[in-house]
């Protein structure tokens, strides 16, 4: 079986960090032999000799191998957004899981039997698609977030700890310790500060990205959203916290959020929600690649690259919501568009393009070839 670091071209790799080429941002990650280090391809370090590199398709697989994050370029920072996306729907549900918190309490073979298949499987299905097991996944996810909030919030040690999924100050304490041979406080280049309260990150995505079409579908679809702020109120039921959240984008393609929670272990599941909320993942490239095979979509597509799926706050669906067809006029024809079947549907609906019409036109273009 192929794995995650066979799909990649280690050679395509090695050009793209030669020229710091931000469209492989987040697509990959480089190690490093001689420092022991993962970067991104945009790291604005030396570029190091092609035969102490090898690269592999997620951080989760560098830091099982032994690597540890940039301090530099920080991988935290990519946006998120790996090769595996729209191969996998098992994985992709698998890391939505994770992302809320999965594997903090429970097991993988809890989680397999989420997913209705076999833990073995869904070992196999990660190191395929993304080169670690499970339970390295998620470890890579607490250290990166623990890495975002050291460095972008006044969080005291012992609340990023918790905040990050991680089930106690001591085991936070000796993963730092162990990956960056310094305690993650001595990450934090600044002063302490009184912490306020609150939770402050930037979330990264991918552009082009459509703010305003986003935050008016959002609006229509009953979330709060006022003078490009959206807002949410935050339960103990849905939430696991009570308190609030807001977001606003930002420059550099970041989306800025706010929280306030009673109950920090509750933020990464938040956090996970607000991703899926506004299609933070996306990857626009490869939605315009798949989908103007289609004729009809190529040309809505290149017009429009940076239009998004709104997500549902609460969204235990099984499939991939990018692959999901609530048309069954277009059943037939969106088969070409798997698996981002519900960015096809969302560019006709923006274009006003009916599906019937499609389809009909569709039959009897079928008709003619097969009368002739």
């Amino acid at each position: 079986m192929e794995n995650a670091r066979d799909s990649l071209d280690q050679e395509a790799c090695y050009r793209a960090v030669l020229t710091r080429d931000p469209r492989f941002d987040g697509r990959f990650f480089t190690c490093v032999k001689s420092t022991g280090i993962y970067c991104r391809p945009v790291c604005p370090a030396r570029t190091p000799k092609r035969e102490n590199m090898r690269f592999v398709i997620s951080a989760a697989a560098a830091e099982e191998a032994g690597f540890r994050a940039c301090l530099r370029c920080r991988p935290e920072t990519a946006p998120d957004m790996g090769a595996w996306r729209g191969t996998s729907n098992t994985v992709s549900r698998a890391l939505n899981l994770i992302e809320a918190g999965a594997l903090d309490e429970g097991d993988v073979d809890t989680l397999a039997a989420r997913l209705g298949v076999g833990e073995r499987h869904l070992r196999r299905l990660f190191r395929q698609h993304l080169g670690a097991a499970p339970v390295s996944v998620a470890q890579t996810r607490r250290v990166l977030l623990a890495k975002a909030l050291i460095h972008q919030t006044d969080l005291p040690m012992a609340e990023v700890a918790m905040a990050s999924g991680f089930g106690s100050v001591r085991r936070f304490n000796e993963t730092f310790q162990a990956l960056y041979g310094r305690p993650p406080s001595a990450l934090r280049a600044r002063a302490e500060r009184p912490w306020d309260g609150g939770v402050r990150l930037s979330l990264p995505f991918r552009s082009p990205y459509e703010v305003e079409a986003m935050l008016e579908a959002l609006k229509a679809s009953g979330e709060t959203v006022e003078g490009g702020v959206w807002r949410r109120v935050l339960t103990p039921a849905t939430d696991g916290a009570t308190g609030e959240v807001s977001a606003r984008f930002e420059a550099g393609d970041r989306l800025a959020v706010t929280a306030a929670l009673d109950d920090l272990k509750a933020l990464p599941g938040m956090l996970a929600r607000v991703r899926r909320l506004f299609d933070l993942s996306a990857d626009p490239e490869a939605i315009q690649r798949d989908l103007s095979i289609d004729p009809l979509l190529a040309p809505l597509v290149k017009a429009r690259p940076g239009l998004r799926l709104p997500g549902l706050w609460l969204d235990e669906a099984a499939d991939m919501a990018s692959d999901r067809l609530e048309d069954d006029r277009l059943a037939g024809r969106a088969e070409r568009w798997r698996p981002w079947r519900a960015y096809g549907v969302l560019h006709l609906r923006e274009a006003g393009i009916d599906g019937a019409a499609i389809m009909e036109n569709d039959d009897e273009k079928d008709a003619a070839k097969n009368a002739a």
